[in-house]
């Protein structure tokens, strides 16, 4: 089975970087496709016996197609002699936080107080630089708009459907036994201790029971619901509308509804919002409305409608001691179970912003790169902050690196707004705009910009916004 895959996914791979260097932006292509597999096929590939540095390789196809479209966007720079688009003070802050989480990444971290390993400091470096890197990307190589936005919503559109069909068809068994817990636990090093061993949000516990939340291929609720945020947002900025277009969101709101992801309806909220200043129509304020007054409205009423599962006997120490520290579960309806600030979820995010806010005070040098979030729970690195982006960046890379990265991301919600207003290029910055947005929202609470679709895609969406040209138009 190892070798048969190893040689499937190198033919494949192969195809991969030989159509990235002939039209670079395939590359974009591949990952708004490619990305929402990622979880499923690995868990597959590790239930199927194929694991370790084998499955190590095939994990590493995100980053080698990365490697390989910046390399053929640089030797055609090099072969031109001149580079793919103008430089701008957008891209000197990008550079500037980029070097300072370069140099985070060589400091000794004896000398900044942290623990990580070299494995650690290496994933830490990929997750901090791979949104920068697709942003400069989009710079250099700008899709047509339309098409890829079509292409997200399509995509989103599947998730979307086959996370409703799974979350009522497939068993917990299943997913115990797909190889997914493996997966999660000895390859990739997560203590899990959600229903089985798989993640704690993969169900949402209540009084009355233990709910299943829509996964999808993503294996992640949150995964799924921000790629759902996306697509929403860029298919409300779409000027045609048509029965497909309606009938595809209809299903992308429907799928966000069950990932119970109350965080993304408010995010979707917010960016609607945003849409409706950029494009300076009223009608997105009404459709934030209608959004957060129907989330909430959703969430009060899960409980009928999600379908249930349970824990397995080896869950419920860890759960009884859970208990026991956290206190009472939330009632699964009513606002007041499900959107109070007391809610555990609601409360645990609010309590680990602080905390990482405070971490970042009083260590504003950083305590260099793998020493928070995912990546130091993956290495067994002590957590010095954890759930949000700014809080994260700035307890590895310092206080200077979380302000360099909040400059640079207001400064490129800015400049999307102002080509929005412009109408520069139709409503494509107003659409990427809104969508930014959202995730920059989102990332106060959570490691957003570490979802790998969010940093592939819409980064490199967001800098081909800032590189096209007055003529062109949206989508193109």
């Amino acid at each position: 089975m190892t070798a048969a895959a190893v040689a499937v996914y190198g033919v494949l791979l192969a195809a991969a970087v030989v159509a990235v260097f002939r039209r670079p932006v395939v590359a974009l292509y591949l990952f708004a496709l490619g990305l929402p597999l990622h979880n499923i096929v690995m868990s597959l590939l590790y239930g199927g016996g194929v694991r370790g540095g084998a499955l190590d390789a095939i994990q590493a196809w995100k980053e080698i197609v990365l490697a390989a479209t910046l390399v053929s966007v640089a030797l055609r720079a090099v072969r031109d002699r001149r580079l793919p688009f103008q430089p701008n003070w957008l891209d000197a802050l990008a550079l500037a936080y980029g070097a300072i989480v370069v140099l985070y990444a060589v400091i000794p971290q004896s000398a900044l107080d942290g623990h990580a390993g070299a494995r650690a400091i290496a994933y830490g470096l990929r997750h901090d630089l791979v949104f920068v890197a697709a942003y400069f990307l989009g710079r250099a190589v700008v899709p047509q708009f339309r098409r890829v936005g079509a292409v997200i919503v399509v995509g989103a559109a599947a998730v979307a459907a086959w996370g409703l069909i799974e979350v009522y068809a497939v068993p917990i068994e299943w997913w115990r036994h797909s190889g997914a817990v493996g997966y999660y636990h000895r390859e990739l090093g997560y203590g899990y201790h959600g229903p089985a061993g798989l993640p704690e949000n993969f169900a949402f516990n209540t009084t009355d029971g233990l709910f299943r939340r829509l996964i999808s291929t993503f294996v992640s609720p949150l995964a799924t619901a921000y790629m759902l945020v996306v697509a929403l947002i860029l298919a409300a900025a779409d000027r045609r509308r048509s029965w497909l277009g309606i009938a595809l969101g209809a299903v992308c709101a429907v799928g966000l509804l069950w990932t119970f992801s109350r965080s993304s309806i408010v995010a979707l909220a917010g960016g609607l919002v945003v849409l409706a200043i950029g494009l300076r129509r009223w009608w997105p304020v009404a459709a934030a409305v209608v959004v957060a007054v129907g989330g909430l409205a959703f969430a009060s009423i899960y409980h009928d409608v999600a379908p249930r599962t349970h824990w397995y006997a080896s869950d419920l120490p860890y759960q009884e001691a859970q208990a026991r520290v956290k206190g009472p579960l939330p009632r699964s309806s009513g606002l007041s179970g499900t959107a109070s600030l007391g809610e555990p979820s609601i409360k645990s995010h609010w309590e680990s912003l602080k905390a990482g806010i405070r971490t970042v005070a009083h260590h504003p040098q950083g305590y260099g790169l793998g020493n928070a979030g995912t990546t130091a729970q993956r290495f067994g690195v002590k957590i010095e902050a954890g759930e949000s982006n700014y809080t994260e960046i700035g307890a590895e890379t310092g206080l200077a690196g979380a302000l360099l990265f909040i400059a640079w991301s207001l400064a490129l919600l800015g400049t999307l707004l102002v080509r929005a207003w412009r109408r520069e290029c139709g409503p494509g910055p107003a659409a990427v705009a809104a969508a930014l947005a959202a995730v920059l929202a989102l990332a106060i609470q959570t490691d957003a910009v570490g979802v790998p679709w969010l940093a592939y895609c819409l980064f490199w969406l967001a800098g081909s916004c800032v590189t096209t040209r007055r003529t062109e138009t949206w989508p193109g």
